[in-house]
């Protein structure tokens, strides 16, 4: 007789993340910049909610598109996930291993694992440096190239990787395009040997024509080298060519997360379903028949953001009571028709799939436009544009 085995029970909040394919496990991040005012002595009035509440699990091997419009707060959740930001208060598992208690030569050397390619290849890049310093520079701090056979070496197959020749070490940033400083950024990343490669926005400052070759270098490097991204973007059609899974981010946390087939396939939450809706569709006739979603308003003040669902003071489908007061979990949703791992944080996600609401009418609600923040990262901006360039 057959003895059934019960299920092993879910890791307690403490815990580090189980599963030998887990590389990357978020739980509860939160990133607040203080808001300073003050003539003569700064005091803090308030707090820009960046990122308030981000759960994320990234497998070894994938490729994990995190998508939203500007302001969501998706680049400094890829910063703060490398520590590049200071982070409020969550838990960030990296191979098992809490990185965001780790301080000093711990975190340094944890640095090694993980790297990022920055959204404007020419301002991070050293103009005073050559390319080959440029490369140098990580592997010497992480104890990698001693000798100088071993780093030459090392160095062309670098460059020969990222479709660049050896002459290119003795140049500087100035010397090259838009795509190729790209490279070399991506270069420069994969010098220390990586596990995870936080891409920020890749190839928005790029030409089309640009963008697919750095698109198609970058899969074939994760192929090559076994590597783990993060693909921070909000071109759609962009993260649907290179991603596996797919996270929709809206004001500091994620709204939806599924296979990227199925979310592109059927968007469950009410903004994904916005979002798919902008994406121009190369057939005029599929064109003009579709369903238009036009949000009303901008996004609201990430200082003040809404009570209940973040959405709700877009939402044509928002109900009165719950949305405006309860704030709703990321979850699984129960529908045949949905994969196992399509998780949406909407109350009516399954009456919405259904029909069985219907989208009604939004009042535009205005934003306070009167912020001083004091971000260390930069990537706030200051006064009317802070409410709405967070990300």
């Amino acid at each position: 007789m057959s003895t059934a085995v019960p299920a092993p029970a879910a890791p307690a909040a403490g815990d580090p993340p189980g599963g030998g394919d887990v590389l990357v496990d978020v739980r509860g991040l939160k990133v607040h910049f203080p808001i300073k005012r003050g003539v003569i002595l700064d005091r803090t009035v308030g707090y820009v909610y960046a990122v308030d509440g981000m759960d994320m699990t990234i497998h070894r091997g994938e490729t994990y598109g995190l998508v939203g419009e500007s302001g969501c707060g998706k680049s400094t959740f890829g910063r703060a996930l490398l520590r590049l930001e200071p982070l409020t208060d969550g838990q960030v598992f990296f191979d098992g291993v809490d990185v965001a208690s780790l301080k000093g030569e711990a975190l340094r050397s944890r640095r090694k694992d993980m790297q990022m390619v920055f959204q404007d290849p020419l301002s991070s890049l050293d103009p005073r440096q050559s390319v080959e310093s440029l490369l140098v520079e990580g592997m010497r701090a992480h104890g990698l190239g001693k000798d100088a056979a071993s780093a030459g070496k090392r160095l062309r197959e670098l460059l020969g990787a990222v479709g660049l020749p050896p002459a290119a070490l003795k140049k500087y940033p100035h010397e090259f395009s838009g795509g190729q400083r790209q490279r070399i950024g991506i270069a420069r990343a994969l010098a220390v040997d990586p596990k995870l490669v936080v891409a920020d926005e890749p190839v928005s400052a790029l030409d089309v024509s640009v963008q697919a070759q750095v698109i198609n270098l970058l899969e074939d490097l994760q192929q090559e080298f076994g590597l783990t991204y993060l693909v921070v973007a909000h071109d759609l059609a962009v993260v649907r060519h290179i991603s596996d899974t797919v996270g929709v981010m809206y004001l500091g946390a994620l709204v939806e997360e599924a296979d990227a087939d199925d979310l592109y396939a059927a968007p469950l939450h009410p903004y994904t379903r916005a979002l798919m809706s902008a994406v121009p569709v190369p057939d005029p006739l599929v064109e003009d028949r579709r369903e238009r979603i036009l949000l009303t308003g901008d996004l609201p003040s990430p200082a003040n953001p809404p009570t209940g669902c973040r959405f709700h003071t877009r939402c044509p489908w928002r109900q009165p009571e719950r949305c405006h007061t309860e704030r709703p979990e990321l979850r699984a949703l129960s529908i045949e028709a949905v994969a196992p791992g399509h998780r949406v944080a909407c109350h009516y996600a399954e009456q919405i799939a259904a029909g069985a609401l219907r989208p009604h009418g939004v009042a535009a609600v205005s934003t306070d436009p009167t912020l001083v923040v004091d971000d260390p990262g930069g990537d706030l901006l200051l006064g009317p544009a802070s409410v709405g360039e967070i990300g």
